[in-house]
């Protein structure tokens, strides 16, 4: 038996009824040998950790726009949160950790440079549309690996591409990433806006205090227990009513005192400006962009598509760098 093997026996013996073995996957688009020391989903995890596009999530906005301060969130952090979030909830349920980590992980790799402001100015100028949830499926499906892709198993992919609130993953373990990255957010974020001097604990309404706790902390540990206890012998992943409700409003709090707060997203609009404006660029001069996009075009994907390939991969820096040297006449000298 090898090592791949004994890690398949353990699981079928020690996980939930309810959860995804790795022994029983769907596999992968292209087949491939074996890891004999590592399950599919172990490989997965490993894969998008050591991609080009996780490594760029270092230099992508989270909430703050390329922040001046080394404590604020990028979107690397808030991948690394959601992911410690959904194993802690993953192991207290018995489910596929390793399956929940690569979701995780992988669930971001497609968002654009400055956050949603990027992904707003490229769903508005590219008449294909843009959301950063397919933009991610389609980064481990095709512009992985200069256009090879990760090929990884069903099931991370059904996680990555339905993460968001309003899709449901068809594993336990693709709703435990979808609920620990709304906490996730909603917890690091509302820490980022009171460092920032944006808001205070005492700002929080009183009512969304009272149940989910006086703190940030306080917040997380009871989301996740919330979770943990209500999901505990069942087919789902779900929250208590009261809960739900708390931090629906508690959600609603911070659009409006952090995520249309001008002082918090003053300079969104430049940033949207400046991805519109690269985006026309390249849209002009195609062959600017690396030869594997260039090899899409000739396989007969749609200009536009491979022109936000390019954009929504650039980090904060990246694109603000690259503006400058297209946009910004340079100083003569001879």
């Amino acid at each position: 038996m090898t090592i791949k093997e004994r890690l398949e026996a353990d699981e079928k013996k020690n996980l939930s009824e309810f959860a995804t073995l790795s022994a029983n996957s769907k596999g992968r688009e292209v087949s491939e040998d074996e890891c004999d020391i590592r399950t599919v989903f172990q490989r997965d995890r490993d894969r998008i950790l050591h991609s080009k596009s996780f490594r760029r999530l270092k230099d992508k906005t989270q909430v703050f726009l390329a922040p001046d301060g080394d404590h604020y969130r990028t979107r690397l952090t808030h991948t690394l949160e959601v992911s410690q979030n959904a194993r802690t909830i993953a192991k207290s349920l018995r489910l596929n950790e390793e399956l929940v980590e690569a979701i995780a992980l992988g669930h971001d790799l497609g968002h654009t440079p400055f956050g949603h402001a990027g992904e707003r100015a490229l769903d508005s100028i590219c008449p294909l549309g843009f959301k950063h949830n397919e933009q991610s499926l389609r980064m481990v499906e095709v512009l992985e690996k200069d256009g090879q892709g990760l090929n990884l198993t069903w099931e991370v992919r059904d996680g990555i591409v339905n993460h968001q609130m309003e899709s449901m993953p068809s594993t336990l373990e693709g709703r435990v990433v979808r609920f620990s990255d709304k906490i996730a957010y909603i917890h690091h974020d509302m820490d980022d806006a009171i460092r920032a001097g944006i808001l205070t604990e005492e700002d929080v309404p009183a009512g969304i205090r009272e149940i989910l706790g006086a703190t940030c902390g306080d917040r997380l540990d009871h989301f996740i227990h919330d979770i943990v206890t209500n999901s505990l012998g069942k087919n789902d992943i779900c929250m208590s009513p009261e809960t739900e409700e708390a931090m629906t409003e508690l959600r609603r709090f911070m659009f409006r005192r952090v995520y249309q707060n001008p002082l918090a997203k003053g300079e969104e609009g430049k940033a949207e400006e400046m991805i519109e404006n690269l985006y026309k660029y390249y849209l002009q001069h195609i062959d600017k962009l690396p030869d594997y996009l260039l090899e899409l075009e000739k396989k007969g994907e749609y200009r536009e598509k491979i022109v936000c390939d390019y954009v929504a991969a650039m980090t904060d820096h990246f694109a603000m760098s690259t503006f400058e040297e297209i946009f910004i006449p340079k100083s003569w000298h001879y």
